[in-house]
């Protein structure tokens, strides 16, 4: 192993960085513009168990040093993604790949996890119970430690892979969850999923995005996000992928430092489809700069000292 790798819930990565669900489609778009195989993997969009259009439009909305959205989780479907995303995804990339879940109940992430459990291209399942941006579903289980454990349950009895559950910023205790989440059985964490956040147009004096809210991400949220892999890091002993507001080598060590086994980059995704590529090329200079030999060495390391 390399002085970039590290592992993941018994898998092997040949550096920390992941490109995060909903920034990086199902691979093959941004194959066109560089290897992929670069990365340690990715998180493909969000997948449920049926075709979803996502909410009407206007879906995104600047604001400083982020932005916010409001998709919806349009996806065409976990048995379209099986036949026809996966498939072209496994010609350009060669690594096992995170698959991306969320629902509108319990049985519906456990009918779509159980699904893509059965493909070999997929390594992980990392279950959204945090998106902001769709009613009746998603963040409603993960504010709540009770619900997040039952989807936690159903989905491991019905899978053989490594489950990650992706957490939501916007409760008042996201170490509850967690610990409620690792009780249940889940292999790993992934925070933080989007803040809630608004615009309102001063002309039209009205929400810019037709949901009215959406998902906050960006640059902004990274202290908020690094605070809560910290305290979660600190709470559970299960392996934890930190995002929110990641864009540079320097942020992924910063993120490690606070607990985090491996990175998730969003956002900036959307403004530079290169950064999670160029990331992975600034990290041995940057651990050269701080003198960090090995990347598994650092991982919780602000909690040691």
């Amino acid at each position: 192993m390399g002085r970039l790798s590290v592992d993941l819930c018994g898998l092997p990565l040949d550096n920390p960085v992941i490109p995060a669900s909903g920034t990086f489609g199902y691979g093959y778009e941004f194959a066109e513009l560089y290897d992929i195989n670069c990365l340690g993997t990715f998180s493909f969009k969000g997948t449920t168990a049926q075709p979803r259009f996502g909410n009407p439009t206007p879906r995104i909305a600047e604001c400083t040093a982020g932005l916010i959205n409001a998709v919806g989780l349009q996806n065409p479907g976990v048995d379209a993604v099986i036949a026809e995303e996966l498939p072209k995804l496994k010609e350009c990339f060669h690594k096992p790949v995170m698959a991306n879940v969320s629902g509108f109940s319990v049985e519906e992430y456990a009918e779509t996890c159980e699904k893509l459990d059965k493909e070999p291209q997929v390594g992980w399942l990392e279950v959204n119970v945090s998106c902001p941006n769709v009613h009746g579903g998603g963040m409603s289980f993960g504010t709540d430690p009770h619900a997040a454990a039952q989807v936690v349950k159903a989905v491991k009895a019905v899978t053989t892979k490594p489950v990650l559950i992706k957490l939501t910023p916007n409760v008042t205790d996201i170490v509850a969850v967690a610990k409620a989440c690792e009780d249940a059985g889940a292999d790993g964490v992934s925070l933080i999923n989007t803040l809630l956040g608004m615009r309102i147009d001063l002309k039209t004096k009205r929400p810019v995005i037709a949901n009215k809210m959406g998902g906050f991400s960006g640059p902004a949220v990274f202290p908020v996000a690094l605070r809560m892999v910290y305290q979660v890091y600190e709470a559970v002993n299960i392996p934890i992928v930190g995002m929110g507001g990641v864009s540079s080598a320097e942020d992924v060590i910063e993120m490690m430092l606070a607990g985090a086994a491996a990175v998730e980059i969003g956002a900036v995704n959307l403004t530079d489809p290169f950064i999670c590529r160029d990331i992975v090329n600034d990290l041995p200079a940057i651990m050269d700069k701080y003198h960090i030999d090995n990347l598994n060495d650092i991982i919780g390391g602000a909690h040691h000292g």
